[in-house]
């Protein structure tokens, strides 16, 4: 479809009836589910929106929802069949675009929001070494799979858009599957608003709802996977910062005891404060001082971008370890650490932003700055345009 085609649909505002898939579908299910539940808020004003999910803890006006059964929710990978040839079966016929989030091999978009299982299995492996990876997974019927759900997700069709998040994981995903790279497209996460930076008034509020500390520098923490997000490290970190700095845990409440057995362990169970889930983190943003996000591994990393809209300072893993801070610039918008696992580094970060309030206010502007330029507003309409285009291959 030409660029012209594309104007004209969209000019013409020619209303599509649009399948998405998501196993589950909450805004406290991680940046995969929030991604996809802003787009469908979004595009639901101007389009039929159908959301096909496991889960559902959702409701807006104008979005049809189909509860997908679930008869063994384990083994994952059974499950993962299950609900694969069931959107397929549901949604063969009768919609113009169908826009999978999971690892389906149904769907003209199919965005993908972390590292192939396939780059997982056999990155920088040779020799030997592979031949072990490859046993091991001739011997797996769940890696035997998962890998063949995405050899056919990731195959060669003339109407297949491969959304990604970030330019890290389309250079990975071109490097995994070379089939996918002219289908491939970089469409990031957004915010929907730029809230700006919470009051005085407005913080200790939110420290008193969430039952937090009044005083003292708040650290921020949100992921639902505290090992891979880098908790461990920050544990460490906050042990070499004053006794005025504490940290607030936003995430996956089945790892709340191991860490914070972790917590008691290193001497700090009284400045960290574990809050669970939350569908809203906005809250949380209002009542820190600063994010800490030193991931290991993450193709975006939302939550950074959420804690900039709201005016803080951010610490974050390098791009090699997290996509959005490649867009970033060191002490411009943000303090970026080469190795996330580097305690020290991250405990001089943090420091920094305790100790000087210049810095944390010039991150602040150009946080709010960022943040305005990826609004879901402009994002849905990247999103849309694939749609057209898809949908105009299909036809």
């Amino acid at each position: 479809m030409s660029e012209s085609q594309v104007k004209g649909e969209l000019a013409s505002g020619r209303r599509l009836r649009i399948a998405v898939f998501n196993r589950i579908f909450s805004p406290s299910g991680g940046g995969a589910e929030r991604y996809s539940i802003a787009l469908v808020e979004q595009l639901a004003q101007d389009h039929e929106v159908h959301v096909f999910a496991q889960q559902i803890n959702h409701q807006w006006p104008g979005v049809t929802y189909h509860k997908v059964s679930s008869p063994l929710t384990k083994p994952r990978w059974i499950n993962q069949l299950w609900y694969a040839t069931s959107t397929w079966w549901a949604t063969r016929r009768g919609f113009d675009v169908v826009h999978s989030h999971e690892n389906t091999w149904h769907g003209q978009v199919q965005t993908v929001h972390v590292l192939p299982v396939k780059y997982n299995l056999f990155h920088g492996r040779s020799g030997w070494r592979l031949a072990v990876r490859w046993l091991k997974v001739v011997t797996s019927p769940r890696l035997l799979a998962y890998l063949g759900l995405e050899g056919v997700r990731f195959s060669r069709r003339a109407n297949r858009c491969i959304v990604v998040t970030s330019n890290s994981l389309k250079n990975q995903m071109a490097a995994t599957y070379p089939a996918t790279g002219d289908a491939l497209q970089i469409v990031t996460p957004g915010v929907s608003r730029v809230s700006g930076v919470a009051s005085s008034a407005q913080q200790l509020a939110a420290r008193q709802g969430l039952g937090l500390p009044l005083a003292g520098f708040g650290i921020l923490f949100v992921g639902n996977d505290y090992r891979k997000k880098g908790l461990d490290a920050l544990f460490q970190a906050l042990i070499r910062l004053p006794d005025q700095a504490w940290l607030a845990v936003v995430g996956n409440a089945a790892h709340i005891p191991e860490f914070r057995a972790q917590a008691q362990a290193a001497g700090i169970a009284h400045r960290v404060f574990f809050l669970g889930a939350m569908n809203d983190v906005s809250e949380a943003y209002r009542a820190a001082d600063c994010l800490a996000h030193p991931t290991l591994e993450d193709t975006f990393a939302m939550v950074v971008l959420e804690a900039m809209s709201h005016g803080l300072p951010v610490v974050v893993s390098s791009g090699q370890h997290c996509g959005i801070a490649e867009l970033l610039n060191h002490e411009t918008h943000a303090l970026i650490l080469s190795n996330p696992r580097d305690v020290a580094a991250l405990g001089k970060a943090l420091n920094r932003l305790l100790q000087d309030p210049e810095l944390r206010r010039n991150l602040r502007d150009a946080s709010l700055a960022f943040a305005g330029q990826h609004q879901w507003s402009n994002i849905a309409r990247q999103q849309e345009k694939i749609y057209y285009a898809v949908a105009k291959a299909s036809d």
